[in-house]
């Protein structure tokens, strides 16, 4: 990967700005949240050159901005954020990624921590037995395309009508868990026949199931809105729309190829592949964007369920007295119609979460008053983070947030780094356990294959664009 060397002037301890001026093309800035120590990590990924990429994309608003966990994507850099003009602006596979909603769900429970820790282990192997995951892997159902075509409409909805979680489960989960223009015929043959097995799947790579203790708290008011408290144990769910998602981002990437020529867009990198928003292309990819984005919170919910059996039958506790209540579920690869400042636009988030402040629009009734949680899960060997929006971030960055820590080791770097053996062992030290699907994903997901996620949080928090809540550390893993 090449080292960037372009020009940035720093505005403030928290952000830098590449000048509309560092290519002729550029129709707006480049604004990337970072602070003075993480620059040389910054600078070492051409992932900058990216941003500067998206800022030459028609109906572009504001900024091409990225944030502290930013590194290199397809296209888009990964921690990319970007807002088109609805009617003059373009929609791109690109800046979504190809697994459409990847997110994360984070559920709470009554459950104090230190009494729980004696069980992980069997916890941790019972959810590994009921929720499938590694590469490929299939779930325990088996849906035909008619109905598979109502999951890509209702979203978490139809799981909780199949009997997999309860109705108030939808109330804590972005868009209710049913994202609105859906087009379940504009998702191929081919897309289907990759998701009809893998709904109920966590699959591989950095997709994880965690139990967690919640170890610090930063707002007590808000953490208890959150029903978050120090000591608890909580568990984080993170996996998006597997094969299917997928399948529609590469069969979009071709059609926007086409597109893009065909309405005369000039692009400085072709994986940024792209079509106006309002165009019969635009409106076919967002459709089955949506669907997809359904697809994943259908996913998610059914995990859930499976989480809640595993918890139960561990500890021969009821639901009850378990509590495992959703806290929220975001996702952070989508691109989503908002009104920001007066204005329709399509955000994109790739690598990036929503983060609606106290107050916006689409709230939760629950969570008026502060804003929506966001979830922001760190390495499997340090912390995760909860965090909520605010009306600085609403304003500077269409309500928009990191949503990890961020790779700087590649996965095939990871491997050559880390054995095995010794991260599971040091895992083990430190007081987490992982049950793993295969030795590499343990090597792929070394600790050290990740910036530290607290630094990331700490940019955001310093510049005002969110807020830290709680912190959690791990207990117990499940890597696909």
């Amino acid at each position: 990967m090449a080292v960037w060397q372009g020009k940035t002037n720093r505005l403030d301890q928290s952000r830098l700005e590449i000048p509309v001026t560092h290519k002729a093309f550029m129709r707006v800035p480049g604004i990337i949240f970072c602070s003075v120590p993480m620059e040389q990590g910054l600078f070492a990924d051409n992932a900058p050159e990216q941003v500067v990429n998206v800022a030459s994309l028609p109906g572009i608003i504001k900024a091409s901005f990225a944030m502290p966990d930013i590194h290199w994507g397809y296209g888009f850099p990964i921690g990319g954020v970007a807002a088109f003009d609805e009617k003059d602006g373009i929609i791109s596979p690109g800046g979504v990624g190809y697994d459409i909603n990847c997110g994360v769900r984070l559920l709470r429970s009554n459950l104090v921590a230190h009494d729980v820790v004696k069980h992980v282990e069997k916890i941790i192997g019972s959810i590994y037995d009921n929720v499938p995951s590694g590469v490929g892997s299939e779930g325990k159902i088996r849906l035909e395309r008619q109905e598979l075509q109502k999951v890509l409409v209702e979203g978490s909805a139809w799981a909780v009508k199949k009997g997999y979680g309860y109705q108030e489960d939808l109330q804590f989960i972005e868009d209710y868990g049913q994202m609105t223009g859906a087009n379940p015929d504009a998702v191929s043959k081919e897309a289907i026949k990759r998701g009809a097995p893998q709904l109920g799947t966590l699959g591989a790579g950095n997709h994880f199931l965690e139990i967690q203790e919640v170890t610090e708290i930063y707002d007590e008011k808000t953490a208890g809105t959150f029903g978050l408290f120090v000591g608890q144990m909580v568990v984080l769910i993170h996996t998006g729309s597997r094969g299917l998602g997928h399948q529609v981002a590469t069969d979009y990437i071709d059609v926007m190829q086409n597109a893009a020529k065909m309405y005369g867009i000039e692009l400085p990198d072709r994986q940024l592949a792209c079509a106006p928003f309002m165009s019969p292309e635009g409106q076919r990819y967002f459709g089955a964007m949506a669907a997809s984005a359904n697809y994943a919170w259908a996913n998610r919910q059914m995990i859930t369920h499976w989480v809640r059996e595993s918890f139960e039958r561990s500890l021969g506790m009821s639901q009850e007295k378990l509590g495992l209540g959703i806290v929220y579920d975001i996702a952070h690869n989508i691109a989503k119609r908002e009104m920001h400042v007066g204005r329709k636009m399509v955000v994109h988030r790739k690598g990036a979460t929503r983060a609606f402040p106290a107050g916006f629009p689409g709230l939760p009734e629950a969570y008026r008053e502060t804003g929506h949680p966001v979830l922001v899960p760190g390495d499997m060997g340090r912390y995760s983070f909860v965090m909520v929006g605010t009306k600085k971030g609403a304003e500077e960055v269409f309500a928009s947030c990191c949503h990890g820590a961020g790779r700087v080791l590649s996965r095939t770097q990871a491997i050559k780094n880390y054995r095995p053996g010794q991260v599971i062992e040091k895992l083990r030290q430190n007081g987490t356990y992982l049950k793993a699907a295969n030795s590499e994903t343990v090597s792929e997901e070394a600790p050290g294959a990740y910036k530290d996620v607290a630094m990331v949080v700490d940019v955001l928090d310093g510049a005002g664009i969110a807020r830290k809540i709680a912190k959690m550390r791990p207990l117990g893993v499940v890597k696909g």
